[in-house]
C-alpha cells in the first residue's frame, strides 16, 4: 500500500508553528530558507555565517544555522558572565519560579518540541515525546528538591556553566542539565549540535529566556569555538556529552586548570551471558535496545556468549532482530486520520547520511576481517514515501566473532549494529565485556545471582545489571563512567547539583586526575 506524509506533520507546517510560538528567535530567508539566531548578549541576534541544515528523515534542507566565529562567542561569554553573577544573587524562590515558569511554557509546546525531533534527529514520534517529558518530568523533581540539594551553604561557581552537548537527546539531557544548572544558581551556555536539534533547542531557550532565564544559546564549529566555550575564563565549568575524540580534546583544553568539569564520552556497553535460562526475559530487553538505532550512550552493541549456550541464545536472539520496526517516521496508510496514532518504530533513520555510510563500511571491513554475518537486514519493505531519499537509513545487522583489528571490535558503533564474541570461561567473559577501557553500563545474564554479583566487581562500567539493563537514570539516579568513559565529576540526582555548586572542601564524586571516587550504584 501507498504511504503518505501525515497531516500537519510536514516540515513547512512544522516550522510555521516554531515561528508562530517564538518569531524573535527566526530570521530572513537565505536562499528560499529560514535562518536562525543566535540567542547571545540577552536577545536574539541575526549574526553568523549561515550554514544549511538537512533532516537525515529524506535529506531535504531544514533551516539555515548561523555560525558565529570565535570573536563573537568570546562576547557571548563575557556577557554571560556578569549575567551570572546577577543570577547567582537572586534568591532561590524567584529562581525556583523563572523556572517553573519556563517548564509550564515547555509542557504547552509539548508536541511541537517533539516533533522538531521527529524531522531534526530522526526520532520516532513516541521516542521523541519520551525526550520531551523526561526533560520536564526530571526538572520538575529538581525543583521539589533543590531547597535541600543546597542546604548548609551551597552557592553557585564562579561563572556559567558551558554544555557541550550531541545530538540525540537535546531536551532530556542538555536542557534538563541546563535548567538544573540555573536552579543551582548559574547562568547557562550550550552550544547548539552541528548535527541535529537546532530548532527545538532554539524554541526551548527562547521560551527559557521568556522566563527571564539567563541562558545563551549559540552555533558554530568546534574548531572555531571550543577554545572560548572551554577555556575561556570567565567560564566556571565545562559539561561535555559525546565520544572520546572530541571529550580528549575538551580534556586536555582543561589540563592545565582547575575548572569544574563533567566530559561523559562513549564506550562499548556489553550484555554478558553465563549459565543463563530466562530467554523470554532477555528477549523483551534486547527488543527494547533497539529504540532510537542505538544511537545512545547506554546501548547495548556487545554480547558475549558462554560458548555452551551460542545455539539457545541465538534461537531468541535473531527471531527479535527480524521483528525491528525502522523506517520514515511519519509515512502513514492513505486512511491515517488527524488523531491516529503516528507509527509506531524502533527507529527512524542515523542522524546523517554520512553516518550511515560510516557505519555500512564498519561493517563491511569486519566481514571482510573475518566476522561471520549472521543477519543483514535490508531497507526492501520497510516504511518509506515513494521517491524518498533514504541514505541515512540503516537495517539491523549482527556480526559474529568481530577481528582484532576491526573497528567494531573495540568500539561503539552509535547504530543499529550487534557484534557477538563466544567465550569459555569467566575470564575471558570479563576481559571481553572490558573490551573498550571502560564503559558506562554493562549487564551480565545468570541465573546465579550470587554469581554475577561477583563478576560484576571485575567489570569497568559505571553501573551493572544483572538480567537487566541499566540506563541513564532520572531524577535521584547517579550516572557517570569508569575508565576512559568519563572525566570528572558525576551527575544524577545529588550529584548534578554538587557538580554545579561549591561549598566547603567537598572530594566530588567522579574520576580526576588525582583521585576517583564512586557512589553507591
Amino acid at each position: 500500500m501507498a504511504l503518505r506524509l501525515a497531516e500537519g506533520t510536514a516540515w513547512p507546517d512544522t516550522l510555521a508553528r516554531a515561528v508562530a510560538a517564538v518569531p524573535e528567535s527566526f530570521g530572513a530567508e537565505v536562499d528560499g530558507v529560514s535562518s536562525l539566531h543566535n540567542l547571545i548578549e540577552g536577545d536574539w541576534r541575526a549574526v553568523g555565517a549561515p550554514i544549511p541544515v538537512r533532516t537525515p528523515v529524506d535529506n531535504t534542507v531544514l533551516i539555515n544555522l548561523a555560525r558565529l566565529d570565535a570573536e563573537s562567542a568570546r562576547a557571548a561569554v563575557s556577557h554571560a558572565a556578569a549575567a551570572h553573577r546577577t543570577w547567582a544573587q537572586t534568591p532561590l524562590a524567584e529562581r525556583k519560579a523563572r523556572v517553573i515558569e519556563a517548564l509550564d511554557a515547555l509542557g504547552a509546546h509539548r508536541d511541537l518540541l517533539a516533533l522538531l525531533l521527529v524531522w531534526e534527529i530522526g526520532k520516532p514520534w513516541r521516542l521523541a515525546c519520551a525526550d520531551v517529558d523526561r526533560a520536564l518530568d526530571g526538572v520538575r523533581w529538581y525543583v521539589g528538591e533543590i531547597d535541600r540539594m543546597l542546604a548548609g551553604g551551597r552557592e553557585a561557581l564562579t561563572g556559567p556553566v558551558s554544555n557541550i552537548a550531541s545530538w540525540n537527546y537535546p531536551m532530556s539531557v542538555l536542557v534538563h542539565a541546563e535548567l538544573v544548572q540555573l536552579l543551582a544558581g548559574n547562568a547557562v551556555i550550550a552550544k547548539t549540535p552541528s548535527q541535529g536539534g537546532a530548532v527545538c533547542l532554539t524554541v526551548a531557550h527562547a521560551l527559557m529566556r521568556r522566563a527571564g532565564l539567563p541562558a545563551t544559546l549559540l552555533s558554530g564549529g568546534g574548531e572555531e569555538l571550543s577554545e572560548v566555550l572551554v577555556r575561556a575564563p570567565e567560564i566556571g565549568a565545562v559539561a561535555f556529552v559525546g565520544g572520546r575524540s572530541n571529550g580528549g580534546k575538551v580534556a586536555a583544553a582543561l589540563l592545565d586548570s582547575d575548572k569544574r568539569h563533567f566530559i561523559e564520552q562513549e564506550g562499548l556497553n556489553a550484555w554478558g551471558i553465563w549459565n543463563f535460562s530466562q530467554w523470554d526475559l532477555l528477549a523483551g530487553h534486547l527488543r527494547k535496545g533497539f529504540e532510537y538505532g542505538k544511537q545512545r550512550c547506554t546501548a547495548y552493541p556487545r554480547f558475549v556468549v558462554q560458548r555452551d549456550l551460542v545455539d539457545e541464545f541465538l534461537d531468541m536472539y535473531l527471531p527479535v532482530v527480524r521483528s525491528v520496526r525502522f523506517g520514515h517516521p511519519l509515512a502513514v496508510e492513505e486512511d491515517w486520520r488527524p488523531g491516529d496514532a503516528l507509527p509506531e518504530l524502533d527507529f527512524g533513520p542515523l542522524i546523517s547520511a554520512g553516518k550511515a555510510d560510516e557505519l555500512r563500511r564498519k561493517v563491511d571491513e569486519s566481514v571482510r576481517g573475518g566476522a561471520v554475518p549472521l543477519h543483514r537486514g535490508k531497507l526492501d519493505g520497510a516504511p518509506f514515501l515513494a521517491g524518498q531519499d533514504t541514505s541515512a537509513y540503516v537495517a539491523p545487522a549482527v556480526l559474529l566473532a568481530p577481528p582484532g583489528r576491526s573497528r567494531l571490535m573495540h568500539a561503539e558503533p552509535f547504530g543499529p549494529v550487534d557484534t557477538i564474541v563466544v567465550v569459555d570461561t569467566t575470564d575471558e567473559l570479563l576481559a571481553q565485556m572490558n573490551a573498550s577501557n571502560g564503559a558506562l553500563v554493562a549487564s551480565l545474564a545468570c541465573d546465579d545471582e550470587e554469581l554475577a554479583g561477583k563478576l560484576a566487581v571485575d567489570l569497568q562500567a559505571f553501573k551493572v545489571g544483572v538480567n537487566k539493563p541499566r540506563s541513564r537514570g532520572d531524577r535521584e539516579e547517579p550516572f557517570g563512567g569508569r575508565g576512559a568513559s568519563w572525566k570528572g565529576a558525576f551527575v544524577g540526582g545529588d550529584l548534578l547539583v554538587q557538580a554545579v555548586t561549591q561549598g566547603g572542601d567537598e572530594r566530588l564524586y567522579g574520576n580526576f586526575p588525582d583521585y576517583s571516587r564512586y557512589p553507591t550504584t
